[in-house]
């Protein structure tokens, strides 16, 4: 597969920072504060739920963290089987149909129930570990998608204010700005429309960034050079 430019491929992977954003919010708001992409925040609910807090489930935060292993071991293993860049693709296209699949949940099954909403968290949580297996193949350390806390740290102690070079500044705080949009965008649709329509806005996404890297896969196997003809 033809590698997307720099700048095209932090594009994608901001796109996809924007569908953590929108996933997370419906996963907190709608499906009993858990989180499907932010796995810090379970382990930390986990505590607190241990500790007394009610308004906390150890089911919906132990659901979400072991989707997310099965979805990062899936990504995981179609890594095996590409380059870096093939397996975000692959993994995406998968990515779109979990969401495909949580959109008719939500709107059929609805959140309404514990069943409704474990599943609606295990397809979420199955479709972000995938993502964040896929992007961190690619290694860019301030686009992981997910984790904002490296991103932060190093946007502050690698500044020229703190000595640094201050590389990347900009993507650093697009990234910021890409989560921020996602969970205001998921949330105002959560909390005023419906949630088919938050996960409707991620399904978009994930399919424009699979379009565009199934494009990239395509022009890169018709720039092959064509097999030597035989005796």
């Amino acid at each position: 597969m033809a590698e997307p430019k720099p700048r095209d491929l932090a594009a994608l992977l901001l796109a996809l920072t924007v569908v953590t954003g929108v996933v997370d919010a419906v996963s907190f708001l709608g499906l009993g504060r858990v989180f499907v992409a932010n796995m810090t925040g379970n382990v930390v609910f986990l505590g607190f739920a241990a500790a007394g807090e009610t308004t906390l489930s150890v089911l919906a935060s132990v659901t979400a963290v072991l989707a997310f292993l099965a979805g990062a071991l899936a990504g995981g293993r179609l890594g095996r089987a590409g380059d870096d860049y093939d397996t975000l693709r692959r993994a995406t296209a998968v990515q779109a149909g979990l969401i495909a699949v949580a959109v008719v949940l939500s709107a059929t099954l609805g959140s309404g129930t514990r069943l409704g909403s474990e599943l609606l968290i295990v397809v979420l949580g199955l479709a972000m570990g995938l993502q964040n297996a896929a992007v961190r193949r690619i290694g860019a350390p301030d686009l992981t998608t997910t984790v904002l806390t490296m991103t932060l740290t190093g946007f502050a102690a690698d500044s020229k204010a703190a000595g640094g070079a201050g590389a990347h500044p900009v993507r650093k705080v697009a990234a910021v700005g890409a989560m921020l949009a996602g969970a205001l965008g998921g949330g105002v649709l959560q909390l005023h429309i419906a949630m088919w329509t938050a996960l409707t806005l991620a399904l978009v996404l994930v399919l424009a960034v699979a379009a565009v890297l199934q494009t990239g896969a395509s022009r890169g196997r018709g720039r092959r050079p064509p097999a030597a003809a035989g005796p």
